[in-house]
């Protein structure tokens, strides 16, 4: 699935573990999440930093980056190498 596919809704993980419900409908590299982690609050997330989306089923889905994504990231990882 790719990360443009994600619906208002949607349980996601991140990648560095912590849940989330996407907060909104939009594509592109920022997304709003509701993200459960040390506390809960929703906040602006990378898409790259967006690993599985969990179905209602209870099954997760592994996420793709589009290629703009990928430029993105690679480009964003140059500057905290």
């Amino acid at each position: 699935m790719f990360t443009n596919d994600i619906k208002k809704g949607m349980r996601v993980i991140l990648a560095n573990g912590w849940y989330g419900t996407m907060m909104d409908n939009m594509k592109g590299n920022i997304r709003m999440v509701n993200v459960e982690g040390f506390c809960t609050e929703i906040g602006s997330v990378y898409a790259w930093d967006i690993s599985q989306v969990i179905n209602p089923d209870g099954t997760s889905v592994k996420v793709t980056l589009t290629e703009k994504q990928l430029k993105t990231k690679k480009m964003a990882d140059a500057f905290t190498a």
